[in-house]
């Protein structure tokens, strides 16, 4: 029987090539000739602002709560369907997450809904544009810019994406970017801060290093460095970068494979969708995605759990995404929250396998055990 992973971390060629080049050229710390050159190809998808590789985005998204002036009390605002480092990252600085509904059409934090969960200690918002669709940045901006609050994008899944043909990640005054190998390109684990903001930067570089002037150093700005602010060790090995550098070279051929398989995935089950009680992702016109995941909302939690057993005996590893933050162990703590919408599509989400290496014959398999999942 055919066998379809969920994931296979897409491999480009060049991988081990550049991994070995790090190791002649002596340098496989940070900062090194790849993690230059990753920064450069980040820049112009990004929108041109400068980036720092991490070594996650979790690291990232600790460095923009450091970089935002957190104290014990704050509050950020921010939509419970994500995945805990959202939250943590903030949480860890001794801010408390504001949890917002989130929009039934594209799962990401409904921009109506923010204004009134503003209060007189709120610090941030922290979007999360889920699967890469952008979430409605003009009133986001609008809102925040009325508050003087500051605007954190969370594009772990958006690199490559847009808003009104503006790219993700260009919106707030910092944004993070998630390498792990889920994600559309990749070094198995890795991360990014742009910092869109020109006056944060000085600052993100000394954060980023351990909380030392050592950048400026090796621009010889400074005869010595030493420890000038806190901050901590998220500067990931050029090695990392190299294996990086190879997949953003490919980043277009990467994103054209990834899109035919998404639009291939929405122009043959549409009519599945109708009939089943089902529901496909329709972006708005405005929005422009990276097809970096495909989802399907089943009738109820039921249908659902049905529907991930159907797949799995005919071999075909689909799966379900976040538990809402809100509901879970830590965040249950922080106090009542009602999220109807979040609870309503966590139980009913399911997303298809969807890498740039998935054949043809296998998005046929999959496509065909949808099609024999008996509705009723």
């Amino acid at each position: 029987m055919t066998q379809v992973a969920f994931n296979r971390p897409y491999i480009t060629g060049t991988e081990t090539t550049y991994i070995a080049d790090a190791m002649r050229r002596g340098h496989v710390s940070g900062d090194g000739h790849y993690t230059t050159r990753a920064a450069e190809l980040l820049r112009p998808i990004v929108g041109g602002s400068n980036v720092l590789l991490t070594t996650s985005c979790t690291h990232a998204l600790e460095m923009a709560a450091l970089l935002i002036g957190l104290e014990p009390g704050d509050e950020i605002i921010m939509p419970s369907f994500t995945f805990v480092s959202t939250a943590n990252a903030f949480a860890l600085r001794g801010a408390r997450p504001v949890f917002v509904d989130i929009r039934d059409d594209t799962c990401n934090i409904d921009e109506k809904l923010i204004e009134q969960a503003i209060t007189a200690r709120t610090r941030a918002v922290v979007v999360v544009h889920y699967a890469g669709v952008a979430c409605e940045m003009d009133e986001i901006l609008a809102v925040a810019s009325r508050y003087g609050i500051v605007v954190v994008e969370d594009n772990a899944h958006g690199l490559g994406g847009g808003y009104r043909d503006r790219p993700l990640g260009s919106f707030g005054s910092l944004s993070t970017l998630s390498f792990h190998e889920t994600k559309n390109v990749h070094c198995g684990e890795g991360g990014a801060l742009v910092v869109v903001d020109p006056t944060l930067f000085e600052r993100a570089e000394i954060i980023r290093e351990k909380g030392t002037d050592r950048s400026r150093f090796f621009r010889k700005q400074v005869d010595k460095y030493s420890w000038v602010d806190v901050g901590s060790s998220y500067l990931p090995s050029d090695i990392l970068a190299a294996f990086l550098t190879a997949q953003l070279e490919m980043f277009g051929s990467i994103q054209a494979a990834r899109m035919k398989i998404w639009q291939r995935y929405a122009q043959s089950l549409g009519g599945w969708a109708e009939l089943s009680g089902f529901r496909l992702p329709d972006p708005p016109s405005h929005t422009q995605h990276p097809a970096h995941l495909f989802w399907l909302l089943a009738p109820d939690l039921s249908t659902r759990s049905r529907f991930i057993a159907h797949m799995d005996s005919n071999g075909v590893k689909v799966l379900f995404h976040y538990v809402p933050l809100h509901s879970s162990t830590y965040g249950s703590q922080l106090g009542a929250t009602e999220l109807p919408i979040t609870d309503s599509v966590s139980n009913r989400l399911i997303r298809l396998p969807l890498f740039a290496g998935l054949q043809d014959d296998e998005v046929d398999h999959i496509i065909e055990s949808i099609f024999t999942f008996p509705v009723s």
